[in-house]
């Protein structure tokens, strides 16, 4: 158990700081060729944000562990809105102005239905994920249209955010180094974790979808909490909102594909039952507090505390669930 315990907390170390050195460096590359930060931003920002759930993932369906992996995605969703934005705005309330979030938000409800009932029939099978891939592709053909249409508009404050936090002081060598090192220890790490994941819950005998909705969700999730709560520190709010919609649209389209492409099959009745409809209640309710019909739209800190009420209820089901309870 310590063999398992130890090497967990070290995948989740080296998954973390692997992960931001690839963000830095494949943010700083686009930089130094001319892409705009906003573009930047919304693409390869926030598909970096999720390229640990990606790995984990891809390892675990090739292993055979889809529990894991498809745990790890509705998991890491619900981690994002209770646990990251819940413990961010009781930090300090969310400000949200940027009109380009809030378009974003309507898309990541509809996505969050579409995975639902592609998975509603308890299977995940390959069609399942290529509609998934395709959702992708017209998501990222969204966000570049919209960043363009922004350049050539009114400059939205989302923009103003990211370029603050691209590293503008990156050689392209420097920020190559940065992507080959993150990617190739974002890769290990991974498969430390899920290794150290799969076997903990031999021990303990619980599914992998506990340990993925669980221990592996939240753990993937750190990123995005520390990000968050650097944003509002910084206090660019929106970047912290911004984090969490990108991330959590690019776990459904990128992350929980993997399983249906690499091992398709029946998912967990539970995941269908509890955890995917509760994962739609978060973003609802994501998508109901930040909106305002009287003023600017807040996430204030009662609604942050709802969030973390509501995950810590969420994780207690699970949790008497398992026993049986």
């Amino acid at each position: 158990m310590l063999v398992f315990s130890v090497a967990l907390l070290a995948g989740f170390f080296f998954l973390i700081f692997s992960a931001d050195y690839f963000v830095k460096g494949t943010s700083a590359i686009a930089r130094n060729i001319g892409i705009s930060p906003l573009i930047i931003g919304l693409t390869i920002i926030g598909l970096g944000t999720s390229a640990p759930e990606m790995l984990v993932a891809g390892i675990a369906s090739v292993q055979g562990n889809t529990g894991l992996a498809t745990g790890n995605a509705v998991g890491s969703n619900i981690a994002n809105i209770g646990l990251v934005l819940g413990v961010t705005a009781l930090i300090s309330p969310i400000l949200i102005k940027s009109s380009l979030l809030k378009r974003e938000l309507p898309i990541l409800l509809v996505i969050s239905i579409i995975s639902y009932l592609l998975l509603v029939d308890g299977h995940l099978s390959r069609f399942d994920g290529l509609i998934l891939i395709a959702g992708l592709i017209a998501f990222l053909y969204w966000l570049l249209r919209s960043a363009q249409q922004n350049k050539q508009q009114k400059k939205d404050i989302l923009a103003a955010e990211f370029d603050d936090e691209i590293p503008s002081d990156l050689s392209t060598k420097t920020a190559s180094f940065y992507v080959i090192i993150g990617l190739t220890v974002l890769i290990i790490s991974s498969k430390l974790l899920v290794w150290a994941a799969v076997n903990i819950a031999i021990l303990f005998g619980v599914s992998d979808l506990v340990i993925g909705l669980t221990i592996i969700a939240i753990g993937t999730s750190l990123p995005e909490l520390a990000a968050s709560i650097m944003s509002v520190i910084k206090k660019e709010p929106d970047l912290a909102v911004g984090n969490i919609i990108g991330s959590n649209a690019f776990n459904l389209l990128a992350v929980l594909c993997l399983p249906g492409l690499l091992h398709p099959g029946n998912v967990d009745p539970q995941l269908v039952s509890r955890d995917l409809p509760i994962m739609l209640g978060f973003t609802l309710c994501l998508f109901i507090f930040s909106y305002s019909f009287n003023g600017q739209p807040k996430i204030n800190r009662f609604k942050g505390g709802v969030f973390m009420l509501f995950f810590v209820a969420y994780l207690s089901k699970v949790y008497l669930d398992t026993l049986g309870i």
